[in-house]
């Protein structure tokens, strides 16, 4: 496949083409392949990951700007969803559903934090953390955008490593049957919330211990949890290996109640498959890495299952050669295959992750204070693939 960088400027023409409905009035499920509304027109998802599921779990970015203004960022931007990150933890832990935001902070010595929240969001200093990542939801719904719950870990922290614990049923931290308590005190805490969409179960699975016949058994389990407590949602299955492997899914689909609501979720990055790209010419590189893709995830498109690839970014100060290279390369395979997605990140900065407070990251789409667009170029591009190319009657807003 060629990389799609040549035609960007003519998928940037189709920008300006968005119906803008009401989020009250969607309600999605599945048709084959595609994601549809209620009237069966292919209703595509352009997302933004916004993270919640650190240790303050508090959606980033409060300490920077007012909670309306980031939510506005998002739709001015064009993206219709936000992936929100949360950990398992905050529901099934009295101590820490009960948590305030201020005492979260001060658990972690966050006083600039504090101070920042004070400024731009004081009313959630003295909610609990349930209450505020209530309020984030709400807040997104006011400017019309769409949210897609993301279990990202059970123990709050950055995500991921092999062995932190939280990577696979059965490690420290990831109790299979506390997992499952947790969706369904999340699915039906957000019944009947018009914007959100979706439920995705669980966030890069890994680790020394992943299988797959427990692989079968507990994410069966998870989406019927999910779905006798919200039938509404989109039920949203990641695979093994950091959700780069799907494959076992090739000769064995799952066993379910239900099927016009179920979506398989893949990750990419240059540094998922970070050879080819140092080693390759471009499109050497591109042609051998989306066979693979294919083989271990893109199949199921093919098979009549929507994949939504739920997580790929580059660094956006544009010096690292692999990104520069791979984003032409994810980019023409989501338009030629007209993925669903949620691009990896929102937020220019964090309050506290892997030790360092107010850790920059230049991932994100906004800068540190988060008030402008990080690399407008990157950004463009990244647009040129937010509206839909083909589908079921194909409409987006």
């Amino acid at each position: 496949m060629k990389p799609l960088q040549p035609f960007l400027p003519l998928l940037l023409s189709l920008i300006g083409l968005y119906l803008h409905v009401s989020v009250s009035a969607i309600s999605l499920s599945t048709n084959s392949r595609w994601i549809v509304n209620e009237s069966g027109t292919r209703f595509k998802l352009a997302c933004i990951n916004w993270p919640s599921h650190l240790q303050t779990m508090l959606a980033e970015g409060l300490d920077k700007q007012p909670v309306d203004v980031i939510s506005k960022s998002i739709a001015s931007r064009g993206f219709n969803c936000v992936r929100l990150t949360y950990a398992i933890f905050m529901l099934t832990n009295d101590s820490l559903s009960s948590l305030k935001v201020r005492e979260s902070f001060e658990k972690y010595n966050l006083t600039k934090s504090i101070k920042g929240i004070e400024k731009h969001n004081p009313s959630f200093l003295n909610l609990t953390l349930i209450q505020a990542y209530k309020t984030v939801v709400s807040n997104l719904e006011e400017n019309n955008v769409m949210v897609i719950l993301d279990n990202h870990v059970s123990e709050p922290g950055w995500c991921c490593a092999k062995e932190d614990g939280n990577g696979f049923f059965g490690d420290k931290y990831f109790n299979p049957y506390v997992w499952i308590e947790g969706l369904k005190r999340m699915a039906t805490m957000f019944n009947g919330k018009s914007n959100v969409v979706g439920m995705s179960l669980r966030n890069e699975l890994r680790g020394p211990n992943q299988t797959v016949p427990h692989w079968y058994k507990y994410m069966q389990m998870g989406a019927e949890a999910v779905h006798k407590a919200n039938p509404k949602v989109l039920v949203v299955l990641s695979g093994l290996y950091f959700d780069n492997d799907l494959s076992f899914l090739s000769n064995k689909q799952v066993k379910l109640s239900f099927k016009v609501k179920l979506v398989f979720e893949v990750h990419w990055y240059s540094f998922s498959n970070s050879k080819p790209w140092s080693k390759l010419n471009m499109n050497q590189a591109c042609g051998k890495i989306t066979k693979d893709i294919m083989r271990k995830a893109g199949f199921l498109v093919d098979q009549g299952w929507p994949l939504f690839m739920s997580e790929f970014g580059v660094d956006n100060r544009g010096i690292s050669d692999n990104d520069n290279r791979y984003l032409g390369c994810v980019l023409g395979l989501l338009a030629e295959l007209d993925l669903d997605w949620a691009l990896w990140t929102l937020p220019g900065s964090f309050y506290f992750r892997e030790g360092v407070v107010d850790m920059d990251e230049t991932y994100a789409i906004l800068n540190h204070d988060w008030s402008k667009t990080r690399n407008s170029t990157i950004l463009r591009n990244i647009q040129a693939v937010q509206q839909p190319f083909r589908g079921i009657n194909s409409y987006n807003y």
